[in-house]
């Protein structure tokens, strides 16, 4: 069926809205709850670009980000942060996201960014 996006986000409401965002701009799209559940989706389907939550239960997005890389068939698959925590960004040395974005998400910005990365 082609690539897809995979949101990453606990929060079900978030979830849903980015999820159908993109499908109404014509993306396939996957969700998960944590990192663990992405983990297990990435490795069942051809995803092209990761939209990523940092604070989640189960794996959150830094043992998500350590996980992914270290699996080579996962590790060039760009990252997205979505976080509400508008001072991450500052932290994040080593962690290799193609771009940091903070919530409410300005909804034209990520569709050029999945347009850009996918």
């Amino acid at each position: 069926m082609g690539e897809h996006v995979i949101v990453v986000e606990d929060d079900d409401d978030i979830r849903e809205a980015l999820v159908a965002l993109l499908e109404s701009a014509g993306h396939a799209v996957v969700g998960a709850r944590h990192g663990r559940e992405a983990l297990e989706r990435l490795r069942r389907r051809d995803i092209c670009l990761i939209l990523l939550d940092l604070w989640m239960p189960v794996m959150n997005g830094w043992e998500f980000r350590y996980e992914q890389e270290k699996d080579p068939a996962l590790a060039a698959i760009p990252v997205v942060v979505i976080t509400a925590d508008h001072s991450a960004a500052n932290h994040s040395d080593g962690f290799g996201a193609a771009a940091w974005m903070t919530k409410p998400v300005d909804c034209d910005r990520l569709l050029e960014l999945v347009e850009r990365l996918c």
